[in-house]
């Protein structure tokens, strides 16, 4: 049964890649509505930038969407994937995975204690090598993937990223983006990864709390993420998360 909290979460999730498309326009991305469906690029060679989200997939034409992203990246075209509702029926491409989602509200958040001998600091623009280094490590990727995917958030207005350090050395980042569109005042939590040598600390959980209070004193009424695995689920519903519709991805459109 869907509710309330998934529908805003689901609307929240889109208007986070709506944002990052428009980010992203002069690198070769954009953000469109086209009939039944929200799209999103970002200009970069790699479909997990490149996406939609089904609003209506009995009005979503495959054909419109298949042109409006062979038209990014300058018109070199870019590769990209769909998103629809988990469990919906969605008859086109090929279904990939589901991807899992999770909402909490103001007034519902545990705040994660500050481990020992760690501080978190901003990530300002010229910290786009420490916090891609730390992303590209964290999730196994090239930093050649990452760098151009960080770069443009560092500075950027509704977006910031925090550093984690221990004894002083860079070991985890995280990034928020705000949002006040069809969901209202949102913060999405994005890219939380710690380096292996720092884990098992409460690191992540840390930087998940910090900037999810933030966002709410600034005035967001839902926080959304979506956790990698059970362990990252199990680090979200101690802060007090919600597990909510999810997603399934569809390539080989």
């Amino acid at each position: 049964m869907t509710t309330d909290l998934d529908q805003r979460v689901r609307l929240a999730h889109g208007d986070v890649w709506q944002a990052e498309g428009r980010l992203r326009v002069r690198f070769g991305g954009g953000a469109r509505e086209l009939a039944g469906v929200r799209l999103s690029s970002s200009g970069l060679p790699h479909p997990q930038w490149n996406n939609g989200d089904v609003v209506d997939g009995s009005r979503f034409d495959a054909e419109d969407a298949r042109a409006w992203f062979a038209q990014r990246a300058h018109g070199a075209g870019v590769p990209w994937g769909m998103r629809a509702l988990a469990g919906v029926r969605f008859p086109h491409g090929r279904r990939l995975f589901t991807r899992r989602s999770m909402g909490l509200l103001p007034g519902q958040l545990t705040r994660a204690p500050m481990p020992p001998n760690v501080e978190l600091v901003l990530a300002a623009p010229g910290a786009a090598d420490v916090v891609a280094r730390i992303d590209a490590t964290a999730f196994a990727e090239p930093i050649e993937h990452a760098l151009p995917w960080v770069a443009p958030h560092l500075g950027a207005q509704g977006i910031c990223a925090v550093v984690a350090r221990l004894d002083g050395t860079p070991v985890g980042t995280a990034t928020a983006v705000h949002t006040d569109d069809r969901a209202g005042r949102c913060v999405g939590i994005f890219g939380v990864g710690v380096l292996a040598q720092a884990r098992g600390r409460g690191i992540g959980a840390v930087m998940t709390s910090w900037l999810i209070e933030r966002a709410f004193d600034a005035g967001a009424t839902l926080a959304h993420l979506n956790p990698n695995n059970e362990a990252a689920a199990r680090i979200y519903r101690r802060l007090g998360f919600r597990e909510t519709s999810g997603f399934d991805v569809y390539v080989d459109l």
